[in-house]
């Protein structure tokens, strides 16, 4: 379902960024990323990018993303809730999700450990976001940054996908692809839209599939402190799991139990199709969703038959 999205004036946000400079930096980069409070109580975060960065090629992005989110309302989406775009201010409000992102969970950095079921809910979550923008936004809709970071996760650990910067509309009806500049990030990029600069949907189930891979290993899609033949998360994965070594594969912080192993071995069978090198071998997002609800339903089903049996029952 599209929204009305609002825009605001420098008045409105002036007392949330002043009282969200100092304590309340959440991160920054080509912008700074504010947690705030509006008038109403609610919490947000601010993002307004920095006078001495502004450029053409970070304005575009700003106003990319506010195009982008303007047009979209899901669960898994960070929603829109207004921006600003005023002399040389260029502000954007969204949602403050408040328990971190992905990467960060995965890295303990909270001191958590997601346990498997959290960790195909995740996958399960992001699938939806994801199928939505392809199939159901109006225009398809092409992340073309999904990974880690950019999965943010709610208090109750439900995902929402965010920053759109780099978003853009699919190709038009009865074509596969749009010839565009690669945008993205290291490890998470199509290889196939990295060579020939043809973007499409299948460019984000790639994505996706590193971020399988992750959840299921809990490591980076690139380590460059490993062993050479380990650097390269995806290539390590794949080989291991074909020589069935899937022990080896699942994240040490984890169980290593039947219904785990389940999970794992179903998530990186995925996981590896939706990394196929040619895009035409990958799964829609609708597919790659109806999958891993099978997936989590299969897993209840062995939970429940391996849980211990209760004397008199």
């Amino acid at each position: 379902m599209a929204k009305q999205s609002s825009e605001w004036n420098f008045s409105c946000l002036f007392p949330c960024l002043n009282s969200s400079v100092n304590d309340n930096d959440i991160h920054g980069g080509s912008g700074a990323v504010y947690r705030g409070k509006l008038c109403d109580g609610r919490a947000v975060a601010v993002k307004r990018a920095k006078k001495e960065n502004y450029e053409t090629r970070l304005s575009s992005q700003f106003r990319n993303e506010i195009n982008v989110l303007a047009e979209i309302e899901h669960l898994n989406l960070v929603k829109l809730i207004g921006y600003l775009d005023e002399g040389d201010e260029l502000i954007l409000v969204v949602e403050h999700v408040s328990n971190g992102d992905l990467r960060q969970h995965l890295d303990c950095v909270f001191g958590n450990v997601l346990d498997m079921s959290t960790r195909l809910d995740i996958a399960i979550d992001v699938s939806h976001a994801l199928n939505y923008l392809h199939l159901y936004a109006g225009n398809p809709i092409i992340h073309r940054d999904v990974k880690a970071s950019n999965i943010l996760l709610t208090e109750n650990l439900r995902a929402k996908v965010s920053d759109f910067g780099f978003s853009r509309v699919g190709p038009d009806s009865g074509k596969t692809h749009v010839v565009t500049e690669v945008k993205g990030t290291a490890g998470y990029l199509d290889p196939e839209y990295l060579k020939t600069y043809k973007l499409s949907t299948k460019s984000d189930v790639y994505a996706f599939g590193i971020v399988l891979i992750e959840l299921v290993t809990g490591r980076r899609p690139i380590e460059y402190d490993r062993l050479p033949d380990e650097r390269i998360t995806l290539r390590w994965a794949y080989g291991k799991f074909q020589k069935g070594r899937l022990e080896e594969l699942v994240d040490p912080k984890l169980e290593v139990s039947e219904c785990n192993l389940f999970v794992c071995e179903q998530m990186l069978q995925l996981a590896f199709q939706c990394c196929a090198p040619i895009r035409q071998d990958r799964p829609t997002m609708k597919k790659a969703s109806e999958f891993l609800w099978m997936v989590r339903k299969d897993s209840q089903d062995l939970a429940q038959r391996c849980a211990p049996k209760v004397p008199g029952t």
